[in-house]
Order: C-alpha cells, then structure tokens, then sequence
C-alpha cells in the first residue's frame, strides 16, 4: 500500500523497478505503465523458439500442483505457441540471461535511475547487476538515495557514503510506510488514479 501511495502521490514523476517476478506490485495497485519489470514477470509466458517476441498470460487454470503430477492434454496444449505449436517458457529473467531493453527495460531503468532527484531502495542485497548500476548512478549524480533495510548491504554502504544518502534500518513492512509519508510530505500530495487493466509486462512504457 505504501508504494502504490507514493506513486499516487508522484504521479508521472514516480518509476518503480522491481525485482520480484510476481506481479504483487501490479496486484498491490502500481500501475503496468510506471512499472519496469526489469526480472519479468512469472504470470506470463513467451515462446522459447522466439518465433515471436510476443507475450500471452500464463493460463488461468494453473496453479499449485503435486511434484511429479504429469500435465493433462488441455494443459498441455495450453503451454504451446499459437505461432509455430513450440514450448512456451516463463517471461522471467534466468541467471544465466541478458538483460535487454525490449524483455525487460534495462535502458530505461538505467535511464530513470540517471534522471531521478530520489532513489528508494527497499530490501535488496545489491548482488543484482542492475539494481546496484541504478544506485550507483543515482549516488554519483549527488540524487538523495534511501535505502530501507534491515540488514547491511552494498546499497547501504553506498548510501552512507554519499552526500544525500540515508539508511533506515528495518523491514520494509515496518519501516516503509514513515518513510514514504515523509517522501509524500516533502515531495507532492496524494492523487487519486483509476486501476489499471491487466496488460502484459512493460507495454506501452517509453522506449518500448
């Protein structure tokens, strides 16, 4: 809630970049267009001939299931590529991927990150390549950087280091809410947005 307050509050000024792939953030009520999805999104899934660059939601009627539980025909067929009848895969990052721009908007993470006047990271190590490349651009701009959370980590360090920086130790359900009224209180007032339909990942975002 806190987050999805923020943005609210911010309106167009506002960019959140998650590194989660389960789309709480969209569910929470942050909006698909202020959203990079920088790690994809595990609810929906592409082909992985890449015949196609498109991307379809994952089908409703999967959900938890017994190890082991072999796929029925229908959820089979589910899992195939309209275009050319290949496996689908899950639209999510692997460790042993790429970022890009067209999957999951590196540049314009980047870009946002170089353009903001604040950075607020929330419960990440920084073992990241790209969340650590945001913080360090932001804290070499002179960008005020915030980092909640309640262990020490790279972005911490970084934040302690620079001269708008700021750490608050805690968890983020605990210590978020104070820090983004603060954020509102100094930044702008609560706007009201109407929800969003579902749309796949980073569509109709600039750059894409």
């Amino acid at each position: 809630a806190a987050v999805v307050d923020l943005e609210r509050a911010l309106g167009a000024r506002f960019t959140l970049v998650p590194q989660n792939v389960d789309g709480l953030h969209l569910v929470a009520g942050s909006s698909p267009e202020r959203t990079l999805q920088v790690h994809g999104n595990l609810h929906w899934m592409r082909c992985a001939r890449e015949c196609t660059g498109g991307l379809a939601p994952v089908p409703e009627e999967f959900g938890p299931r017994p190890g082991g539980e072999p796929l029925t025909e229908s959820e089979s067929a589910g899992l195939r590529c309209a275009a050319c009848s290949g496996w689908m895969r899950p639209h999510v990052l692997w460790f042993d991927e790429y970022y890009d721009e067209e999957r999951y908007r590196f540049q314009s993470a980047l870009r946002a990150a170089s353009e903001a006047g604040l950075l607020l990271v929330v419960g990440t190590s920084g073992a990241t390549n790209l969340p650590m490349q945001m913080a360090q651009l932001a804290a070499a701009r002179g960008a005020a950087l915030v980092d909640v959370d309640p262990e020490p980590n790279p972005v911490a360090e970084l934040a302690r280091n620079s001269r708008a920086g700021c750490v608050v130790p805690g968890r983020a359900g605990e210590a978020l809410p104070g820090v983004v009224a603060r954020c509102i209180e100094i930044l702008g007032a609560p706007a009201h947005r109407s929800p969003a339909a579902r749309q796949p990942p980073n569509e109709g975002l600039p750059g894409g």
